[in-house]
């Protein structure tokens, strides 16, 4: 497996890897896959590459992409302010708990660091199993609400 950054003709692989980041509890029906056509989850993907913090890294696993993680500066749930890039993250479900989530999050926030931001952060419900993984790699929570933490990152 390799980590390398998306290809532009990669764009859409976005979307597919928006749907399986989103947190489906125990025992609840995942949404229709129209759900990443809201305003605000498309502000996740669309024009991707065209903002200053839009950076992609995926994890290849012979020529099949198999997670991503990609931030960007958007008002989406962990905006904390416009210096500050927002994560997300999605692996595909066979391909979970196995460290690439990991890898791929320092990387990203390698880059980020080499790139000049002072931090980053990031959005995720409560009972998801990732709050750990964000802690290991070094975000703190920095505000909740009822069903998400807001966590940040200090590069």
């Amino acid at each position: 497996m390799d980590l390398r950054y998306l290809r532009l003709d990669e764009n859409e692989l976005l979307k597919d890897f928006l749907y399986e980041a989103i947190f489906i509890p125990e025992g609840v029906e995942p949404p229709a896959r129209e759900i990443i056509e809201q305003p605000e989850l498309k502000l996740y993907y669309e024009e991707f590459g065209t903002g200053k913090a839009d950076y992609c890294i995926v994890a290849d696993d012979d020529g099949k992409v198999i997670g991503a993680v990609w931030t960007r500066i958007m008002n989406d749930y962990g905006h904390v302010d416009d210096e500050t890039p927002s994560f997300a993250i999605s692996l595909y479900k066979e391909y979970r708990g196995q460290g690439i989530g990991t890898k791929l999050m320092e990387q990203m926030l390698a880059l980020l660091k080499e790139k000049g931001y002072k931090r980053a952060s990031l959005a995720v419900q409560k009972a998801n199993y990732a709050v750990k993984m964000y802690k290991n790699v070094g975000f703190k929570t920095v505000d909740e609400n009822d069903e998400e933490y807001i966590m940040m990152c200090e590069l």
